[in-house]
């Protein structure tokens, strides 16, 4: 097949960027106002991070909701006005996560849509979460944060949507745990949402993805700095948090593609020196990443952000354990998009889904990308997936082909 294109960013002056961008932050669920969450925790005060692209019309019916993934934040496209003024520096280095998407005459086109992300509750890239201040102690929540669930996040971001007056959705897009807030919009605000696009995710994780979540969190529970989640600032469990994202990233890749980028190859073309550091390429690359998270994530972040995506059922929901039951609840036309080499979100469980909103009589189309680049190729394949949002988000379009 046509291997992805390399990345080509577009400079804040391009006329296809979004140009220079500013989060903006908004208090939610104030003081005196307690929230309650599908675990039974209360929340006395929320504030919400996010970002919006492009303009909202004046019929406020050209919104589209991106939803991040695991690591991902609200900074989808263009470049970041204040990363080193909010400690944020490596996003100096590139422009948004899904910048080749989301643009001026791009798959979400700007000047048509407004485009809206914010992080998740319980993440920590500035919506409140375990390293935030609890008003109550004056001090930081740590692991006394409330558990949260996929439902939460989509109860808050429909807080959000009230909030900058957007009833209705002309879509939600999100990858991976994003494309299960994507499945959990559907149905649980069904006349919200007009379309939904859900890449590389199923109703719910295999207990092999439980398993490798499981392990993530055991490395940063038993980092002797892990201290209860109380830790000081870049004195925390950085080691174990390092392995976390080591093991998760093996699942985000491929066999034929580490194959391909790395195969056995040494260093440096150098020869084995019978020790146990880092000799082989694959070892470098996966270490490379382990350091890089821990300069821009938070470990009791990692933690919540998991196991919500553990705890995510739709069919147990919505349907009683049923999911063709959950999947009549569903009114938005759906486009599930599974990529062929993806065993963390394997295509039989996204066609599953898409058989059972069919057999439901819903408006859905499913396609398989075929790609060696395993479950990242929802980032990577940036021309296939976009071409695939221009087709389903068309003027008038209602399906695309598979």
């Amino acid at each position: 097949m046509k291997r992805a294109s390399q990345k080509k960013y577009d400079p804040p002056e391009s006329p296809r960027s979004v140009g220079w961008t500013k989060s903006q932050t908004v208090r939610l669920i104030p003081p005196g106002a307690p929230w309650r969450l599908e675990s039974g925790g209360v929340l006395r005060a929320v504030e919400v991070e996010y970002e919006t692209y492009g303009e909202l019309n004046r019929a406020r019916n050209n919104a589209v909701l991106v939803l991040h993934a695991l690591s991902g934040d609200a900074h989808v496209a263009g470049w970041d006005a204040e990363a080193e003024a909010r400690g944020r520096r490596w996003r100096l280095r590139k422009p948004g996560w899904w910048d080749e998407v989301v643009g001026p005459g791009k798959a979400l086109d700007t000047r048509r849509f407004f485009v809206i992300c914010s992080n998740v509750l319980g993440g920590c890239y500035g919506t409140t979460g375990p390293r935030s201040i609890n008003p109550e102690t004056g001090r930081r929540y740590g692991l006394s944060f409330p558990r949260v669930t996929v439902g939460d996040w989509v109860r808050l971001q429909a807080r959000l949507l009230d909030h900058l007056g957007i009833e209705r959705l002309h879509g939600v897009v999100g990858g991976s745990l994003g494309g299960q807030q994507a499945i959990e919009w559907a149905m649980a605000f069904p006349d919200r949402v007009e379309r939904c696009i859900v890449l590389a995710a199923s109703p719910r994780l295999s207990a092999q993805g439980l398993a490798f979540n499981a392990v993530g969190r055991f490395a940063i529970m038993n980092d002797p700095k892990f201290a209860g989640g109380d830790y000081e600032d870049g004195q925390g469990p950085n080691a174990g948090l390092a392995a976390a994202r080591m093991l998760a990233h093996i699942t985000y890749l491929s066999e034929k593609g580490m194959h391909h980028k790395f195969g056995r190859r040494l260093r440096n073309g150098r020869r084995a020196d019978f020790g146990f550091g880092v000799e082989f390429e694959v070892e470098s690359y996966l270490e490379y990443q382990g350091r890089t998270f821990v300069e821009r994530f938070d470990a009791d972040a990692y933690l919540y952000i998991t196991r919500a995506m553990d705890y995510y059922d739709c069919a147990e929901s919505w349907g009683g354990g049923d999911l063709a039951r959950a999947c009549r609840r569903v009114r938005a036309k759906i486009l599930v998009v599974s990529f062929s080499s993806d065993w963390l979100y394997p295509p039989a469980h996204c066609k599953e889904f898409a058989l059972q909103l069919c057999r439901a009589g819903k408006p859905v189309s499913y396609v398989e990308v075929p790609s060696t680049l395993g479950h990242d190729a929802f980032l990577v394949e940036t021309e296939a997936v976009g071409g695939l949002i221009s087709s389903f988000f068309a003027p008038g379009a209602s399906e695309v082909s598979a």
